[in-house]
C-alpha cells in the first residue's frame, strides 16, 4: 500500500502572494527544503532578550532615521501577541490624565516569539512598528519609510512570512527557544 500523499497546510501567511510562488513555498515544504534555506540565510539569533534591550534598540533605529517623530514611552516583548488571532507587533497610544492635562504615550509591542527569532526578522517588525509613528495606514508612504529605514524590508517580511508557514507546517521552530526570565 503506498504512503499517503503528506499536504502541507494552507498557506495562510502567503494568501496574498501570487499562486506560483505558493506553489514553490509548498514544494520546498513537501520535499523538506524551506528550513533549510531559511536557515542558510539567517544562521544566528540576536542578543536582543530583555525589555530594556528592546527599548534600547528600538531607540537607536528611532534615533537613526526618525529622530521628528513622537517619543516613545515603552518597548517591550509581549508573549500575549498571538501570532494568527493578533498581531506580530503594535503600535499604540495610551491617554493619561496628568494633573488637568491629558498626555499621550506612544508604547511598541513585540511578540515574545522575536527573541528566539534571526536578528533580522526582529529588525523587521521593529522597522514596522517605528513606521507606524510617521504613518498610521499601510499604505504606499509607509512602506517607503519601511524600505527607507531598512532597504531590505520586503524580502524580510516575506522570509518571516516563510518561517511563520514552516512553523504552522511542521510545529517547530529552527532556531533553539530562548528563556528569559522577564
Amino acid at each position: 500500500m503506498p504512503a499517503p500523499e503528506t499536504t502541507p497546510p494552507p498557506l495562510t501567511y502567503l494568501a496574498g502572494y501570487a499562486a506560483e510562488v505558493q506553489a514553490q513555498v509548498r514544494a520546498l515544504l513537501l520535499q523538506g527544503r524551506l528550513g533549510e534555506r531559511l536557515q542558510r540565510r539567517y544562521p544566528a539569533l540576536h542578543g536582543v532578550r530583555t525589555d530594556g534591550a528592546l527599548y534600547d534598540y528600538t531607540m537607536a533605529l528611532k534615533n537613526r532615521h526618525l529622530r521628528n517623530a513622537d517619543p516613545l514611552s515603552k518597548v517591550v516583548f509581549d508573549n500575549r501577541l498571538h501570532v494568527i488571532r493578533n498581531a506580530l507587533g503594535t503600535h499604540t497610544t495610551v491617554a493619561r490624565v496628568q494633573g488637568n492635562k491629558l498626555k499621550a504615550k506612544r508604547e511598541i509591542r513585540v511578540a515574545g516569539l522575536f527573541r528566539a527569532l534571526p536578528g533580522e526578522f526582529l529588525k523587521m517588525i521593529v522597522v514596522h512598528e517605528l513606521a507606524h509613528l510617521k504613518e498610521r495606514a499601510h499604505d504606499k508612504a509607509f512602506y517607503a519609510l519601511c524600505t527607507h529605514i531598512e532597504p531590505d524590508y520586503h524580502q524580510l517580511e516575506f522570509d518571516l512570512r516563510l518561517c511563520l508557514t514552516l512553523f504552522e507546517a511542521t510545529g517547530r521552530s529552527l532556531w533553539p527557544e530562548v528563556r528569559t526570565s522577564d
